[in-house]
């Protein structure tokens, strides 16, 4: 989208605005949730690239989609002003940095709430904001492993990193949107702004209750491929098929575990009980061989739809093209750029990918117009390079 076209906005948000100080992984992740969703996101961009994250042209960068980027040197005095000015019109603003860096850029919380004492201050790291290890740098990998998530998941001889969907994207950038929502409600009843504490091991932990819950009760075992969730049980996993591929099993409630020998011509009789863990390998070599006589798709035919629980394990080149993903329309194409969808749905404020993510800096003067800033303050802040001037 050119630098000098607004965003036509939709959605539930439609109105929330928010300063997002750019950051990687679950603050754009937050912000993109809440910009699919109707809201105002200005991204504070710097005026040279950090080079942070994992380095691709800034159009695959997806998670900054759908909000205008302005280019600020947050270390420049005036830069600094600019952004509380930004503020003083704003709901909320995302900090990603690490505990005390904006307190020393002049854009702390009590300088912010100074000139916004409605103001929600959303401050996104992986420690916490306190405690012994809040300035500690780390990644994904390493707040889940403080939070027994990362000991659970894997085989039996090494824990196997989950992607970074457990710390980075659900403990720290839904529980980030969630948190900002909450604190935006309440903010609507009393009239002030406050502080939101997010670190990626809380949110871990929080996401982990369940399992704690289990493991409290005796049901869940520290070992890992022990537990009817982690690849122990025979009725609960993924399966090789006879080309290669792989397919995913559910089958826990008795139902749908009688469905799924059905469709597998096993007899139940002949087999162990469900249920009896010290039999659960002997069980789960004859499932495992009896899926390895047939294809994926095979499999497919024979159980895609019924109530087995069941689905064949999608590369990311295939998913795009599942016919229940393509009737839900859960992929959508941006300028030739095939990615998800928002979520969730809203059946009378949909929201929708509004633009595609913008190059650092491409909106800084059409954006700050929009949000009162005269045509002298402007090129004032370009020639004391406070800001960064669009490139055309």
């Amino acid at each position: 989208m050119p630098g000098n076209t607004k965003i036509k906005r939709q959605g539930p948000l439609l109105g929330l605005k928010i300063v997002e100080l750019a950051g990687i992984g679950p603050a754009p992740f937050a912000a993109m949730l809440m910009a699919d969703l109707g809201a105002e996101i200005i991204r504070v961009d710097r005026r040279v690239d950090p080079g942070l994250g994992v380095p691709r042209g800034a159009e695959y960068d997806l998670m900054n989609r759908s909000r205008q980027s302005i280019a600020i040197d947050l270390k420049n005095p005036e830069g600094a002003e600019t952004v509380l000015k930004l503020l003083e019109k704003a709901d909320v603003i995302i900090d990603p940095f690490r505990p005390g860096v904006t307190e020393k850029l002049g854009i702390g919380p009590d300088q912010a709430m100074q000139r916004n004492g409605r103001l929600i201050y959303a401050r996104m790291t992986g420690f916490g904001n306190e405690g012994p290890l809040a300035l500690t740098a780390g990644h994904d990998i390493n707040y889940i492993a403080l939070t027994g998530a990362l000991h659970a998941i894997g085989t039996k001889e090494k824990p196997i990193p989950p992607l970074n969907m457990i710390g980075d994207f659900g403990g720290g950038g839904m529980y980030l949107a969630f948190g900002v929502m909450a604190a935006v409600y309440e903010a609507q009843n009393s009239g002030q702004g406050q502080v939101v504490d997010i670190g990626m091991v809380d949110g871990a932990i929080s996401l982990m209750t369940p399992i704690y819950g289990l493991h409290a009760s005796g049901y869940w075992n520290d070992a890992r491929e022990e537990n009817i969730l982690d690849g122990a049980a025979p009725f609960y996993g993924t399966f090789e098929t006879s080309d290669g591929k792989f397919i995913s099993i559910g089958s826990i409630e008795k139902k749908f575990y009688a469905l799924l020998l059905e469709k597998l011509g096993l007899d139940r009789d002949s087999l162990p009980d469900q249920m009896n863990r010290e039999k659960w390998p002997e069980l789960k070599k004859a499932i495992e061989d009896k899926i390895k006589t047939k294809t994926r798709d095979d499999w497919v035919a024979i159980m895609e739809g019924t109530d087995v629980c069941f689905a064949p394990v999608l590369s990311l080149t295939e998913a795009p093209n599942h016919f229940h993903n393509k009737a839900r329309k859960n992929f959508v194409d941006v300028s030739g750029i095939v990615q998800p969808a928002p979520a969730p749905r809203f059946n009378r404020t949909p929201g929708k990918v509004h633009s595609p993510p913008p190059q650092p800096g491409e909106h800084t003067e059409l954006a700050l117009a929009e949000w009162g800033f005269t045509n002298e303050e402007i090129n004032g802040l370009i020639e004391s390079e406070a800001i960064g001037r669009e490139e055309n």
